[in-house]
């Protein structure tokens, strides 16, 4: 049997991870087993890092983080009929997810072990691994968004692509890894998007298909938007980045939407963490901001909710988005890797770097390891 090897958190705060030998995963029903060739860094994983005792308190350390990753298949469980050995994937690892807690299914590890409804084959041959692995959480975040009955209840995108729906949706933030993913489902969907990002990422907007991308910087870029979508059939907004979701509420609040709901991607928690009892006050100020914009769109006939990839996991969207759309999508080229990958360095031990360079600060990147 092959050996394996991790890159823990070996404690809640940890400053850097950890190399070290692992259990090799063995495959339960609907379960395979990936040769990790690429792994891509989060968000999620530095912040989990940084102030794991505030939303995962579940996780018992050590423990082995990482969403993203892309590899070959060299075993599967009971039940796996559709994904064989050898198989080139990408796919969503859940270690953090509650109902989970199995450092076993984390990415940061040479063999890793993912639920096979979470898994999608790479079907363009010259598709690298790198570009594959920036998929899986961007992916299921902005399905969850688009599609999730709960946020804007979008119809599910098609492939080949459907008729239009002669509708419109804003996608505030459009550059990060989910706003690129957000931009080509909505328009597979049949729906024309509405963008933000900086004026040297506009290119990138329109050829993922958005109808028109504004500067998020300009002070009139919310009278520009209301403007230009001024008669036309507006079904919410998915906001990412900080100050988003304000922005994207103003937007509604002036437009004559079908459905005034804002999904939030972006949880409003401080830059810095506070030097004294950092809980409780980021959770105050978690709290105080969500209070303050609730009630505003309460006042004015706008809904919000933060984006929750979980639900999608139990009602079908992830199944549907990873086993019958991606592999057909990304065949037909109508879905391409975005943001640009950039890879920091190969080996586990190059994780702790990417996730201190995404910390301080990366544009339309997606940073990727190599294995």
């Amino acid at each position: 049997m092959s050996t394996n090897h991790a890159a823990f958190l070996s404690k809640r705060k940890a400053n850097s991870l950890q190399v070290k030998d692992a259990p090799y995963p063995v495959p339960k029903e609907n379960q395979v087993v990936v040769r990790t060739a690429a792994i891509a860094i989060n968000p999620i994983d530095h912040l989990i890092q940084s102030r794991g005792d505030i939303m995962f308190t579940h996780i018992k350390y050590p423990f082995v983080l990482g969403m993203d990753v892309s590899g070959e298949v060299v075993s599967v469980g009971k039940g796996v009929t559709r994904i064989r050995p050898g198989d080139r994937v990408f796919g969503l690892c859940r270690s953090t997810a509650a109902d989970v807690n199995d450092s076993a299914q984390g990415a940061f590890q040479n063999y890793t072990l993912l639920q096979e409804d979470l898994v999608s084959t790479i079907t363009q041959s010259e598709m690298s691994y790198p570009e594959a692995s920036v998929f899986p959480l961007a992916m299921l975040t902005a399905s969850s968004a688009l599609f999730d009955k709960a946020q804007l209840g979008l119809q599910l995108p098609k492939q080949p692509a459907g008729p239009s729906s002669g509708k419109a949706v804003i996608i505030w933030g459009g550059s990060s890894s989910v706003g690129c993913c957000a931009i080509q489902l909505a328009v597979a969907a049949g729906y024309e998007v509405y963008t933000t990002a900086s004026i040297r990422n506009h290119s990138l907007m329109r050829k993922l298909g958005a109808t028109q991308a504004w500067d998020y910087q300009d002070t009139a870029v919310v009278e520009a938007m209301v403007h230009e979508l001024a008669g036309k059939r507006l079904v919410g907004a998915l906001s990412i980045g900080k100050g988003a979701a304000e922005k994207c509420m103003e937007v509604l609040v002036k437009c004559k939407a079908e459905r005034k709901h804002v999904a939030m991607a972006t949880f409003p928690v401080p830059d810095q963490e506070p030097g004294f009892l950092p809980v409780l006050q980021t959770m105050a100020s978690f709290l105080a901001w969500t209070v303050v914009y609730k009630s505003r769109g309460l006042l004015n006939g706008v809904s919000s909710a933060f984006v929750d990839i979980e639900p999608t996991v139990g009602n079908g969207i992830a199944k549907y988005l990873f086993t019958d759309y991606l592999p057909k999508a990304l065949e037909s080229g109508s879905i391409v890797p975005a943001p640009e990958v950039q890879v920091i360095g190969e080996g586990l031990d190059k994780i702790q770097d990417a996730m201190d360079q995404l910390r301080r600060g990366v544009s339309a990147k997606k940073l990727i390891v190599t294995l």
